[in-house]
């Protein structure tokens, strides 16, 4: 990737979110990209605000839901938000500060994008304009060296699993999938059967929805082949599975785990959940299949190689070039 401009490391930078784990990472994997130490702010308005069109952008920023954080002067220099309930805000922000904020938003606003500086939109998404950068999916904070640091840190844990490893990323339960305990035991038995036939290595963990009652059933199909299985107690190995893993099998549901994944390099293998994806999902997973970062899991590893998703780095420069743009 080529040089973009210096961002001064002391940029007065916000994160605004309503302070949902994959909205805040998103905007997160920005500010590292650039270099940048952030205020965190958790937010989303309250009352007669919050039932406001989006496209007026006037939440009073001193009404907003309980727990949030303030949101008062002084005003950053540069401000990421990523989630609707973070849209009115940004943009009541941006106004607050007489238009010296430059304002970023992650993912698709579904207003006018030319009302922020620049919006940043995976490709699968709908929204276009010249303000507008795609990228291939959800910036991801899985870096080279985070991998290298991770793979260090989790050594202990992983390197007796047997290899070749496989790291099972487990989503959950949305609208649109169910991931039922039956649908759980099937995955579970194509996962033992690999461990079996091919002497693999298993190590899984689950997220924040995973329904109980169906990553109990994925652990009675797997039985004793896992190698680590990690249910939500202690300190999460996340990081060190990605690291360690020789390939990554992923629930079809979460773009997000699905780009962390395809940032490592290593084969990706979607599990494919029963339910109807979205339109958007659909995109997103046809166009990794097409460009070769995916494959579909049947009941065998597959060895292939790819270069590494790299969106909040190529985002981070386009941020870059346009503040030195709006400087001048």
């Amino acid at each position: 990737m080529s040089a973009f401009p210096r961002v001064p490391k002391d940029l007065p930078t916000w994160v605004l979110t309503e302070g949902a784990t994959g909205m805040v990472n998103q905007a997160l994997a920005l500010t590292d990209a650039l270099g940048l130490t952030p205020i965190v702010k958790r937010a989303a308005p309250r009352g007669w605000p919050a039932t406001l069109p989006l496209w007026l952008g006037l939440p009073a920023l001193d009404h907003l839901a309980p727990a949030s954080d303030p949101l008062a002067p002084p005003w950053p220099r540069l401000l990421i938000a990523c989630g609707r309930k973070s849209i009115g805000l940004a943009l009541a922000i941006k106004r607050a500060s007489g238009g010296q904020c430059f304002t970023v938003y992650v993912q698709d606003p579904l207003i006018d994008p030319t009302r922020f500086d620049l919006v940043i939109a995976p490709r699968h998404d709908r929204v276009r304009g010249p303000n507008v950068m795609l990228t291939r999916g959800a910036p991801s904070r899985i870096t080279a060296a985070r991998l290298a640091e991770a793979r260090a840190h989790f050594d202990d844990l992983l390197r007796p699993i047997p290899r070749p490893l496989i790291a099972v990323l487990l989503g959950g339960r949305t609208r649109r999938h169910p991931f039922k305990p039956a649908e759980a035991t099937a995955l579970g038995r194509k996962l033992a059967d690999l461990s079996t036939t091919q002497g693999a290595g298993l190590a899984i963990t689950a997220s924040r929805r995973t329904p109980p009652e169906s990553l109990a059933a994925l652990r009675a199909a797997i039985g004793a082949r896992a190698g680590l299985f990690y249910d939500g107690a202690g300190v999460n190995p996340y990081l060190g599975l990605l690291a360690h893993a020789d390939a990554i099998v992923v629930t079809s549901d979460s773009v997000n785990m699905i780009s962390d994944a395809c940032s490592t390099g290593r084969p990706v293998l979607i599990a494919r959940l029963e339910g109807q994806p979205s339109h958007r999902l659909r995109n997103f997973l046809s166009g990794l299949e097409e460009d070769g970062y995916i494959r579909w899991f049947e009941d065998r590893l597959e060895g292939y190689s790819y270069r590494p998703l790299d969106d909040a780095a190529l985002a981070a420069a386009e941020i870059a070039r346009r503040l030195a743009s709006a400087a001048r």
